[in-house]
């Protein structure tokens, strides 16, 4: 009786919410949805991937500026599946949780995961004012013309 309380007070909170708690960390959205199975998975999963990739210790040396030992500590093999595992909780979650509502509203997660991911290859190469921006940093920036795109090729695709 407990536990029927418990999951219909989580399932009243707000879909943003969950999505929110999802970029905080992947799997914690789809607890909060009631989706236990998925999202211990989804919770398995960012562990393994992290420290097979050395993600925390990459996100540690970019935030105190030592990009060249980031980029040296990153493991691309495991760390290239990051983002599609992160965006694809992310929306999921959002989903499940009634958001992401209409067709094609899953493109700015997809584009997201796309254009991360291949920020992250590009990531050593490219510099920014004549700085290099690394692992951490030049992905993070391919967030935003993932949003974006996805946002308005959800448009375009909707009223075509």
């Amino acid at each position: 009786m407990v536990s029927l309380k418990i999951n219909k007070k989580v399932r009243q909170l707000n879909p943003k919410e969950k999505l929110l708690w999802s970029i905080a960390f992947p799997g914690f959205g789809q607890l909060l949805n009631g989706k236990y199975l998925k999202g211990i998975i989804f919770i398995l999963l960012e562990f393994i991937i992290n420290v097979q990739s050395n993600f925390n210790k990459i996100i540690y040396l970019s935030f105190n500026g030592e990009i060249k030992k980031a980029i040296h500590h990153t493991e691309y093999q495991w760390l290239m599946f990051y983002p599609c595992v992160y965006f694809f909780a992310i929306w999921d979650a959002y989903k499940d949780a009634g958001g992401a509502k209409g067709p094609y509203s899953f493109l700015p997660f997809v584009l997201c995961a796309c254009f991360v991911t291949v920020g992250l290859i590009y990531s050593e190469r490219v510099k920014l004012f004549g700085f290099t921006l690394g692992t951490v940093w030049f992905p993070i920036l391919c967030v935003i013309p993932g949003v974006v795109i996805g946002i308005l090729l959800k448009k375009v695709l909707r009223n075509g």
